[in-house]
C-alpha cells in the first residue's frame, strides 16, 4: 500500500495520475495546503521541504518502508515499481524518458507555476512579467509541438516522461491562457491522454 500526499497543484496531479496508472494499491493522504497542513512535523519527516506531493510505500524495497518526495522521483519510482512499467526497461529508452522527464520537472513546470503566480494568484500587475512568462510558455509549447510532431509520445512510448508535464499542459492549454491554436501536435498529444481512464480518475473527486 502507497500513500500519497496530495494536494490540487499541478505537481499533486502528477502524483495521481502516476498512482492511477500504475494499478498499485493506494490512498489519498490530503494536505490542505490553504490551512498550511504541510508544516505539520509529522508530514515534515516525509517532505523536509513542506512540498506535495509525497509517498510513503509501505511495501519498498527489501520489504521497506520507504518515504518519497519531488514529483519527478515519485513518477520513476512508481513508473519503474509497476507491472506494465511506464519506465522502460532497456537504457537508451531511459536516457529519452529520463531528459524529457527532468525538463517536466524542473523546467516546464517551473516555469508554468511562475507564469501562473504572475497572471492569476499576484496581487500586483507586472506587465513584463506576465509578458515574460508568456513568451517562455509559448516556446516550450512550441519545443513539445515540434518534437511531437512525428512521434504520439515525448519519448516514444507512453511514458512517466509524459505524465510529467500533462498537467500544466492541461491547465495553461486552455484558451484563456496559451491555448492550442499554434500547437496542433501537442493538442493532439493531450487529447490522447486526456482519454485515458486513469487520467479521468485522476482528475475526479477523492
Amino acid at each position: 500500500m502507497i500513500d500519497l500526499y496530495f494536494w490540487t497543484t499541478d505537481n499533486g496531479y502528477k502524483a495521481r495520475h502516476m498512482m492511477e496508472e500504475s494499478g498499485l494499491n493506494y490512498t489519498i493522504k490530503p494536505i490542505n495546503l490553504k490551512e498550511q497542513e504541510q508544516f505539520d512535523p509529522d508530514f515534515l519527516k516525509i517532505s523536509p521541504h513542506h512540498k506535495i506531493p509525497a509517498i510513503v510505500d509501505h511495501d519498498g524495497p527489501n520489504g521497506e518502508t520507504i518515504t518519497l518526495f519531488e514529483s519527478g522521483a515519485i513518477l520513476k519510482y512508481v513508473g519503474s515499481k509497476m507491472i506494465n512499467r511506464l519506465y522502460p526497461d532497456d537504457v537508451v529508452s531511459q536516457v529519452s524518458v529520463d531528459q524529457w522527464l527532468f525538463f517536466g520537472s524542473a523546467q516546464f513546470t517551473t516555469i508554468a507555476q511562475q507564469f501562473g503566480f504572475f497572471m492569476v494568484r499576484s496581487a500586483i500587475d507586472i506587465p513584463e512579467a506576465k509578458s515574460h512568462y508568456e513568451e517562455l510558455m509559448k516556446d516550450m509549447f512550441t519545443c513539445l509541438d515540434l518534437e511531437l510532431l512525428n512521434r504520439e509520445y515525448i519519448a516514444g512510448d507512453y511514458s512517466i516522461a509524459d505524465i510529467s508535464m500533462y498537467s500544466d499542459v492541461r491547465v495553461y492549454g486552455v484558451d484563456k491562457f496559451i491555448g492550442f491554436g499554434a500547437y496542433p501536435n501537442l493538442k493532439r498529444w493531450f487529447s490522447s491522454i486526456s482519454q485515458r481512464p486513469a487520467v479521468h480518475k485522476a482528475w475526479g473527486p477523492y
